[in-house]
C-alpha cells in the first residue's frame, strides 16, 4: 500500500506550529547531557531551516545543526482489524556549547 508524503509547499510556518512537542526519552536525555543535542516532534511541512529559527525564537538559543527523520507510523491490530499509526517527523537539534535548554 503506497504512502501518501506531503507535498513541498511555499507555506511558511510560525515557530509554535513548527515544533508540536519536545521528545523527552533515555536516549534523549542522555544525548542531551553529553552532546548538547535535542529531540522534537516537527510538523511534516517543516524543513530544516524552519525548525533552525523556530527552535531559536522560542527557547533563545544558538543553533549549530538540525537533522531531520521522517519516521513511518507502525502497524496496530485494534478490535475492528488492522490500522496504522500516523507517520511523523523528527529532529535532532545540536546547539552551541554555551546554549542549554531546560526542560524539568
Amino acid at each position: 500500500m503506497p504512502r501518501h508524503y506531503p507535498q513541498k509547499t511555499s507555506l511558511t510556518l510560525e515557530p509554535h506550529q513548527v515544533i508540536i512537542k519536545p521528545l523527552v526519552t533515555e536516549k534523549g536525555v542522555h544525548r542531551s547531557t553529553r552532546s548538547n543535542a535535542y529531540t522534537f516532534q516537527i510538523s511534516r511541512l517543516a524543513t530544516k531551516q524552519d525548525v533552525r529559527q523556530a527552535v531559536e525564537t522560542l527557547f533563545n538559543v544558538k543553533v549549530e545543526k538540525v537533522a531531520t527523520q521522517n519516521r513511518k507510523g507502525k502497524p496496530r491490530r485494534t478490535k475492528f482489524g488492522f490500522s496504522h499509526t500516523a507517520d511523523w517527523k523528527k529532529a535532532i537539534v545540536t546547539l552551541h556549547e554555551d546554549s542549554r535548554i531546560d526542560f524539568f
